[in-house]
């Protein structure tokens, strides 16, 4: 039996591992941004740790002892291992929580060092991931189809990670949690395990280890050749590819809409375009001289780079909008966007492995550490590039000035290797064509333009929304892109990553003072606040129009919105962010309130829409139970959630999970010409009950004028015009959201639902739907007859006869 035999088997079980590694990565991701938060800092994390252990193991297995050790018994201890570690890091990482409360605390320093925790707990399944190639190669021949099934391995590989990458994004995590996604691969790791044991003991040692034939040296190298030039320029390619992922997954999610999906789908092309180019890589090395392929590879994936950059600011804005199709033909469409523009430098990158693979070949280095050492090489390069992309370059020098810094990386791997070549073998023409690519990558980079400020503000709608509105100011942070535009009528808008946050149209004005001005007039005496997401600042500033609040602290992820919306907003905000009572905390909402030992009388809560990818951690049911226990006695909170864009299931999660933790939580609804748009849901500890009079004596007190200053600016002139928003409770409700799904940690399955329904035009179907159970809330309500009727006429609809019984 030759061992050639069994290498259609170990690429299954190599694609089998790739699979799931990337189930790994994907419910690690989302395990993450609970322990994180949503911020760059996540991804940035992510992705360095996971590169990370990939180079320490592929640098490491080969060091160790275990060079006469049978290779598939290796690689079968290996897989063994990642499955013990994958269930670890399941168990460990929802106690990071408690490591960092004591410690650190809140803000960039608490980030980190929440961040080191989160990497020691997936460090060591990662590490064993690195060190399954190098011993996997030791099996095959080092000749040149030896070689090329190095790069094969490496394809094989990669298509399983695809597999597992939209496995996980599409059906594991969305029909189930991450506890089924983590079994489901620790189930992968044990089967490969067991295959790889079992053939390991019917092969004999001669098949496992023919280094032991002597071997023709690969037509480009010679014996002796430094190596170093082959590991600088893969290293260099891996800065430049983790680098690129970092930018082109901020740029295309804002531009398809930032769900869940379109993170998974993004993944997964830059996957496809790995395996297809280490595929053809390898099929190319029968007739390719490996140093000068690496080096042409490079110069290629200059043009590559600003190809993609081209096709995100210059072509795919213009490509017609995606806002009214089932949510399967818009992920295709979606996944179609991805290929066009990622697709071709994705090819060249993964065709660069087989290549450098090839390149150090006739080193008399064992297999498994040449191998290693690239892929070393190659991990080191991508920390770098994902840690200096995502936390200094973007926010620093913006990413149109990053893709030309990424466009020049290429030409400098090129140069790495192809310098020396030349040099080497006093090859001219080679020499003169490297000198003129650098002019061409100069000219490429130059050629790079800046994002439209209309995708930060309009994402997937700028194609309809274009020229509607002039852009007056753009911003890209750390964690988010922020936009000012105008309308033609004079409206001011601030958008958020490619969707709209607020905007100065009455509608949306009051919906925004709803959320302050609900819990700040019903509470008999608010002294503290704490606003979640400063927005246009609208929300918090309400709080500055109340004579008895002493302090307002704003929790605020991107750095770069409060003083944009404070010069742009400032006379609808009340200048929030000046007023001496205000402290401004940037971090992730959920670890802030983690954190602080403080309570609020008010907490008000105007984030993200729900399906943005990493908002739906503040509509779980373990983050309004961490509210719940940061409000004092008699605390109100309150949420905004919006009707738009939402469908059924959705909008049935987001009130379940709320009235599920606010037993006696009550639905206030903002209307649109009538229609229903989005609400506010407020909730408390204890049953709720409103003395109208008493909020009237307030309300007519001479202190509180700036109070009905602002409340008569968005057309309430009374507190009976706002009370009148009523639109349900849990006795009213829980008989028509019977069934819905909560939205946990475990799962939340609340960006999966909006994800799939973003494109719904639903929102006064919806309302219409909850007013249709409402009844008359006679027993929330106290006070003087007259008062009493009063409001319970201007109820409206909800007061008919014809409510559901």
């Amino acid at each position: 039996m030759k061992a050639s035999r069994h290498l259609p088997l170990l690429l299954l079980l190599f694609a089998a591992s790739g699979c799931s590694a990337l189930i790994y990565e994907i419910v690690w991701y989302q395990m993450l941004q609970l322990a994180i938060g949503s911020t760059a800092v996540s991804l940035g994390v992510l992705l360095a740790t996971f590169m990370g252990g990939l180079c320490v193991g592929s640098i490491g297995l080969p060091r160790v002892k275990l060079v006469e050790k049978n290779p598939l018994r290796v690689y079968a201890a290996l897989e063994l291992g990642i499955g013990i570690f994958g269930l670890f890091a399941l168990f460990v990482f929802p106690l990071i929580d408690r490591a960092y409360v004591a410690a650190v605390g809140y803000g960039l320093p608490g980030m980190l060092l929440r961040a080191v925790i989160a990497a020691v707990c997936m460090l060591p399944a990662t590490v064993l991931m690195g060190a399954s190639l190098p011993a996997i190669v030791r099996w095959v021949e080092r000749t040149p189809r030896g070689v090329a099934w190095w790069g094969w391995l490496y394809g094989g590989n990669t298509v399983g990670a695809v597999i597992g990458c939209l496995g996980a994004g599409f059906y594991l995590l969305r029909i189930y949690d991450v506890v089924v996604a983590t079994y489901a691969a620790v189930a992968i790791n044990l089967a490969v395990a067991a295959v790889s044991y079992i053939l390991g003991g019917r092969a004999n040692e001669a098949e496992l280890i023919p280094e032991a034939i002597e071997i023709p040296p690969v037509e480009d190298s010679d014996v002796g050749q430094s190596q170093w030039p082959v590991y600088l320029a893969i290293g260099l390619s891996g800065t430049g590819a983790l680098g690129a992922e970092v930018v082109w997954t901020r740029l295309m999610g804002m531009m398809l809409g930032a769900t869940v999906y379109v993170f998974s789908i993004i993944l997964a092309v830059f996957l496809i375009g790995l395996a297809l180019g280490s595929a053809a890589g390898a099929w190319l090395l029968r007739s390719v001289r490996p140093r000068l392929a690496l080096g042409w590879c490079q110069i290629l994936l200059a043009l590559a780079i600003a190809w993609t950059a081209f096709a995100i600011t210059q072509s795919l804005p213009y490509w017609p909008a995606l806002v009214n199709t089932g949510p399967w033909k818009t992920l295709a469409l979606d996944l179609g966007r991805c290929l066009y523009a990622i697709l071709p430098p994705a090819v060249l990158w993964g065709a660069s492995f087989p290549f450098a693979f090839a390149s150090v070949s006739a080193s008399q280095k064992e297999s498994g550490r040449l191998v290693g050492g690239v892929y070393a090489a190659n991990t080191l390069g991508a920390i770098a590039g994902a840690l200096l992309v995502s936390l200094a370059l973007v926010p620093w020098i913006g990413t149109q000035q990053t893709q030309r810094l990424l466009v020049l990386i290429a030409w400098l791997s090129a140069a790495a290797v192809l310098a020396p070549y030349a040099w080497r073998r006093r090859n001219s023409f080679v020499g003169g064509m490297l000198a003129a690519s650098f002019a061409f990558a100069l000219l490429l980079a130059w050629q790079v333009h800046k994002i439209p400020g209309e995708v930060i503000a309009y994402g997937r709608r700028v194609a309809t929304a274009m020229g509607n509105s002039n852009i007056l100011y753009t911003s890209e942070g750390r964690n988010s892109s922020v936009a000012i535009s105008i309308g033609q009528d004079g409206t001011l808008e601030v958008d958020v990553n490619g969707h709209v946050e607020a905007t100065t149209e009455p509608f949306d004005m009051k919906l925004q003072r709803m959320v302050g001005h609900l819990p700040a007039l019903l509470h008999r005496d608010p002294k503290s606040v704490l606003g979640i997401g400063f927005g246009a600042g609208v929300s918090a500033g309400t709080f500055t129009r109340y004579p008895g609040i002493q302090k307002i602290t704003v929790c605020e992820i991107e750095p770069r919105i409060p003083p944009t919306t404070t010069q742009y907003f400032g006379n609808e905000n009340y200048r929030v962010m000046l007023d001496p009572r205000t402290r401004i905390v940037y971090d992730d909402a959920r670890h802030y309130l983690r954190t602080t030992s403080e309570k609020y009388d008010i907490i008000a809560s105007d984030p993200l829409d729900v399906f943005v990818k990493g908002t739906a951690g503040l509509y779980s049911k373990e983050y309004f139970e961490t509210v719940l226990r940061h409000l004092n006695p008699g605390g109100m909170f309150t949420l905004y959630v919006p009707l738009y864009e939402t469908d059924l299931p959705t909008i049935k999660s987001e009130i379940a999970t709320f009235l599920e933790v606010f037993p006696h939580g009550t639905i206030w609804a903002n209307t649109r010409n009538g229609d229903g748009y989005d609400m506010v849901f407020m909730g408390q500890a204890e049953p709720l009950k409103i003395n109208l009079d008493e909020v009237h004596q307030r309300f007519a007190r001479a202190d509180y004028a700036r109070v009905a200053e602002s409340l008569r600016d968005i057309g309430v002139n009374s507190p009976i015009d706002l009370l009148a928003t009523y639109a349900g409770q849990r006795s009213d409700l829980s008989r028509w959201y019977q069934g819905a799904q909560l939205n946990r940690d475990r799962d939340l399955r609340l960006q999966y639902l909006a994800g799939w329904g973003i494109n719904a035009h639903m929102e006064d179907e919806l309302y219409r739907q909850i007013m249709s159970y409402v009844r008359p809330p006679a027993d929330l309500f106290e006070g003087s007859p007259q008062l009493v009727t009063t409001l319970m006429s201007a109820f409206g609809p909800v007061a008919n006869t014809n409510a559901q019984p």
